[in-house]
């Protein structure tokens, strides 16, 4: 298990040489798509496996389209199973989303927040859980209009995680990024959501299109109201495991270095203010 005080990095092929090169103590642990490694031998094969030694490993699916109305990819989950077997991962993650409609759509769609979705959702995660022999988690995603929107996201996430008995994987830019776009204020959000369901946290940059419109992005710099949202999501619900997503757009090194020791900048102020032991 992981350290609620540990900090992440995506694990992306752009950054490996980055990554295997790191000082210890710049993260704790690493986070990767399956899809992009299940099945990779060779070079970069013993890579993986090299990181897989030195740092835990946590999942975050990008194809098993939760949402959808296809039947779930029994396939791509028994083979999921299978590399956490192999290289001994505990976490595994998704998105409350679907991505795939008679095919992948390489993005991550929003669901109707309705009761019928919500039911759908929660047996399909059912699956998966039974399929890993675990529980989930899955990430409240960024989306730019809201269809069939019987209720609000809110009470939508909180009945998905409810009926299916999983844990949130709460993504602080999304929210930021929602919150924007949609007007409404993102602590409010993030002090609705239930405590006790959150496994972790994310944390990513943002393109701002305008004032009123920002575009989830992974591939910049983590802006200031994000680190301050994540500060708010600390005092809120406790800290926890919290990784750094960088998609594209790769910084020198440093300035992600730079980025990771800002969280555990923010973890030991709250530990501080809360008098909770480092």
């Amino acid at each position: 298990m992981l350290a609620d005080d540990s900090i992440g990095l995506g694990l992306r092929r752009g950054l490996l040489d980055d990554i295997e090169a790191a000082a210890p103590g710049d993260f704790d642990f690493l986070e990767c798509a399956p899809e992009n490694w299940i099945h990779v031998g060779g070079a970069l094969g013993a890579r993986f496996k090299a990181l897989a030694a030195r740092y835990p490993i946590t999942l975050h699916g990008l194809s098993l389209s939760l949402g959808g109305s296809a039947p779930l990819d029994e396939a791509l989950l028994g083979d999921i199973a299978a590399f956490m077997q192999r290289f001994g991962i505990q976490h595994y993650s998704e998105h409350l989303s679907y991505s795939a409609d008679d095919g992948h759509l390489y993005d991550l769609m929003p669901l109707a927040f309705d009761r019928e979705t919500i039911a759908h959702v929660a047996r399909r995660i059912d699956r998966v859980q039974q399929r890993l022999g675990r529980r989930i988690a899955v990430e409240n995603i960024s989306y730019y209009a809201a269809p069939w929107q019987q209720m609000p996201e809110m009470d939508f996430i909180q009945a998905v995680l409810e009926a299916a008995d999983c844990e949130l994987l709460l993504d602080v830019n999304n929210v930021y990024v929602n919150a924007i776009n949609h007007g409404y204020a993102a602590r409010d959000f993030l002090a609705a959501l239930p405590s006790g369901r959150i496994a972790g946290y994310h944390i990513a940059g943002h393109f701002d299109e305008a004032d009123d419109l920002k575009i989830d992005t992974h591939g910049s710099a983590v802006k200031d109201a994000v680190w301050q949202l994540l500060a708010d999501a600390y005092a809120l619900h406790g800290v926890k495991p919290t990784l750094l997503e960088r998609d594209f757009n790769y910084p020198p090194y440093t300035e992600l270095q730079a980025e990771l020791a800002r969280i555990r900048q923010i973890q030991a102020q709250h530990k501080a203010v809360t008098g909770i032991a480092a």
